[in-house]
């Protein structure tokens, strides 16, 4: 059976096949590990070769397996009761398959509704890993057919087959229409912000009902493998060690504003004490071999991996980010750390022959690179995870040891990188520290003369002003960015370009310094696609980020918010023109669309940081005026630029002053590998792993005066 052919159906039944759901999923999954995977069994089928769960789970498998449960094994009973086969004597039950799925390592879900069908799926695919559906089905509805045929096929049942073949050609039955909704399911590619494009399958939204998505049991099966629960109150990290403090720091859920849990609040004494740690760990960093740092971070890889679930659900929390941006940026720090130990092998140097003139004959050079010592972290609250893992991870990979102070709003995510890397052996005692704090007492990360490298993700007014008082140390600054999007071309079409500039502008509520904040469409597509991009952005559910089918959930704090309607507000005074949203309620701000709005509005000219996207049109005719527009501002981190047209890309990748140009994109994609960061006020130096390790080392020459030479130890 071809069953590894995409969108291909292996029917599981009792007569060739029943049982071999779930291992042809395996083996799918094994050869083809990017394509998602779904096995439907029925339930005696399922447990035919249910064992293979543990197959599943050791491999890492990611599959999804549907168990249609009748509450009995069906063909059984109904081959006894209603064919006429002999009596088999079994009298059998079906087990609880949510916690039969989870004593193998799945994860279970139980269906309570249809309506929870569509959307349970999708979270599944999207989580990865191995999970078991369970759809309760009832029969009463066929009961009375299967009484039509005891001994004998009906015409309803041949019916039934001719729709897939089974019987000959010739019994012929009218055509049945595919509803819209079945139609519209196809592959798309996930978030923006991912790095990976492998395709998921796109489930039609479900609206105005409740959904039973995910089972009790499997949230408590988080919460049980969670390193923090409600009311806990979680040490720092100084030198490597736990340490829990008398001051702490409450940490709220961003959605329901109740307090969560506690941190540890270091002090100025804990970060003397972390930075002296660290300047003892130089030596043992510096020479920590190439096998050994990878190490370290494939253990974070692993880790992360298997408590993939606990990370999302602590982001969903802290951040109040949805649940699917959540489990994307875990996908992204993992992606990360990979890539930090891949890079922790390839810190090549050169050769070099010096002998370019006659005064320097003989000579020649070797270069490297070699750790520049302690390095100083500050990370932001709205990627609490990857953009620490994005400081953390090629530092390990360069060999400096380093002191981090997450963001007070979200410190959880970076606690637990840091209870993990707590209990790797291989790391030297004092390597590194977490330290939630507040900015005066952080203030000594910036000027102390003993860290070698201060790198600092955030505002840009606070970002400038700390470089301006680092002193001696290299300064890498990540800072904000209003950035601007041209729509040239459709390409590929309409509605793909309207999913992308909606899912750039207002995913995780705009707060992300690459989120779409200026849109320049051309003229003779601007009401067409305005008109499309208002009934898409329309469709956005909002409310709590828990819920799988949230696409906007709260901004970071209620003053953020406010600030936001007060920016809108402006704008609209200034005759811009309200096209959807603005309104804010607490920390919920809607999408909103500005149409017209004057270039000196804050909205326009400064950092929004949330979901608001102002529109206008252009002269299709001057493409070098469109990009005069995007240069008009004081940010330069990515911009985007829709076009087929390889003159005018490269136009724009030349002229555009901004770090990055993304084009027949938007410049809300971030590859973690590639060299990351801005221009004018954006910022200064790069992100991305390769590009941040050339920064947390230094080249070093070694000159060597004929070397080689039999005329050297001929004396």
């Amino acid at each position: 059976f071809k069953a590894y052919g995409p969108n291909t159906i292996l029917l599981d039944n009792a007569l060739a096949t029943m049982g071999a759901g779930l291992p042809n999923a395996i083996a799918v999954n094994i050869l083809y590990p990017n394509r998602k995977v779904v096995a439907i069994a029925g339930d005696g089928g399922f447990m035919m070769n249910d064992a293979e769960l543990a197959t599943a789970v050791q491999y890492n498998c990611d599959l999804v397996c549907i168990v249609l449960n009748d509450s009995r094994f069906g063909m059984i009973d109904w081959k006894q009761n209603l064919m006429g086969f002999p009596a088999y004597g079994l009298d059998l039950q079906n087990p609880d398959f949510v916690k039969h799925a989870e004593s193998f390592g799945a994860t279970g879900h139980l269906i309570k509704s249809a309506d929870g069908f569509a959307p349970t799926l999708k979270l599944a695919l999207d989580a990865g890993g191995v999970h078991v559906i369970e759809v309760p089905i009832l029969y009463d509805w066929a009961k009375e057919k299967m009484k039509m045929f005891a001994g004998e096929t009906s015409s309803i049942l041949k019916q039934a087959m001719s729709k897939f073949g089974v019987v000959p050609s010739h019994t012929s039955l009218p055509d049945e229409p595919i509803s819209g909704e079945e139609s519209a399911a196809q592959e798309k590619n996930d978030i923006p912000m991912q790095v990976s494009p492998e395709p998921v399958i796109q489930i039609p939204e479900e609206k105005g009902e409740e959904i039973s998505a995910v089972s009790e049991s499997k949230l408590a099966k988080s919460q049980a493998k969670s390193s923090i629960k409600k009311g806990d109150l979680l040490p720092m990290y100084i030198g490597s060690e736990p340490l829990i403090s008398a001051k702490t720091l409450e940490v709220k859920n961003k959605y329901t504003q109740e307090t969560f849990c506690e941190v540890s609040l270091g002090g100025p004494d804990d970060i003397e004490k972390a930075i002296q740690m660290a300047e003892k760990a130089s030596e043992k960093m510096a020479k920590l071999k190439s096998w050994e740092k990878k190490s370290i971070l494939m253990n974070v890889v692993k880790e992360a991996t298997d408590r993939f679930e606990e990370f999302a659900q602590i982001l969903c929390i802290e951040a109040g980010k949805p649940i699917a941006d959540a489990r994307g940026e875990v996908r992204r720090m993992i992606i990360t750390f990979e890539l930090a130990a891949e890079e922790a092998t390839r810190l090549y140097g050169e050769y070099q022959p010096l002998d370019i003139s006659e005064k320097s004959d003989g000579f020649s050079g070797i270069v490297r690179r070699f750790p520049v010592g302690p390095v100083s972290m500050i990370s932001p609250f709205n990627f609490p995870l990857n953009l620490v893992a994005h400081k953390v991870a090629p530092a390990i990979a360069a060999g400096c040891p380093f002191v981090l102070k997450p963001a007070s709003l979200t410190p959880l995510g970076a606690l637990v990188l840091g209870e993990i890397l707590s209990k790797d052996p291989l790391l030297p005692k004092g390597a590194f520290s977490v330290v939630p704090c507040s900015r005066d007492a952080a203030d000594i990360l910036t000027t102390d003369e003993r860290f070698k490298l201060l790198t600092f993700t955030g505002s840009s007014v606070v970002g400038w002003k700390m470089k301006e008082r680092a002193g001696k140390k290299k300064v890498v600054l990540e800072l904000g960015g209003n950035a601007a999007c041209v729509v040239d071309e459709l390409s590929p079409n309409l509605d793909n370009v309207v999913e992308q500039v909606t899912h750039g502008a207002f995913y995780q509520s705009g707060q992300s310094c690459i989120s779409v904040q200026r849109l320049f469409v051309r003229d003779s597509l601007y009401e067409p696609f305005k008109n499309t991009l208002l009934a898409k952005v329309g469709s956005l559910k909002v409310g709590d980020p828990a819920d799988p089918t949230t696409f906007i959930g709260p901004v970071i704090r209620e003053k953020d918010a406010i600030r936001m309607k007060e920016w809108i507000d402006e704008a609209l005074a200034k005759g811009a023109k309200l096209l959807c949203g603005g309104k804010q309620n607490g920390v919920m701000v809607e999408a909103t669309i500005l149409e017209g709005v004057p270039h000196d509005c804050k909205v326009f000219a400064e950092e929004v940081f949330g979901p608001v996207l102002c529109i206008e049109k252009y002269d299709g005719s001057n493409f070098k005026k469109v990009v005069d527009m995007v240069n008009e501002s004081d940010f330069g981190l990515q911009a985007g630029v829709f076009t087929n047209d390889l003159n005018k890309a490269f136009y724009a990748f030349e002229n555009i002053e901004a770090g990055g140009v993304v084009i027949n994109s938007v410049p809300s994609i971030r590859v973690d590998a590639q060299p990351y960061g801005g221009v004018k006020a954006s910022g200064l130096g790069r992100e991305g792993i390769r590009y941040a390790i050339e920064d947390m080392t230094e080249l070093r020459v070694m000159l060597l005066k004929n070397a080689g030479s039999i005329e050297a130890f001929q004396h």
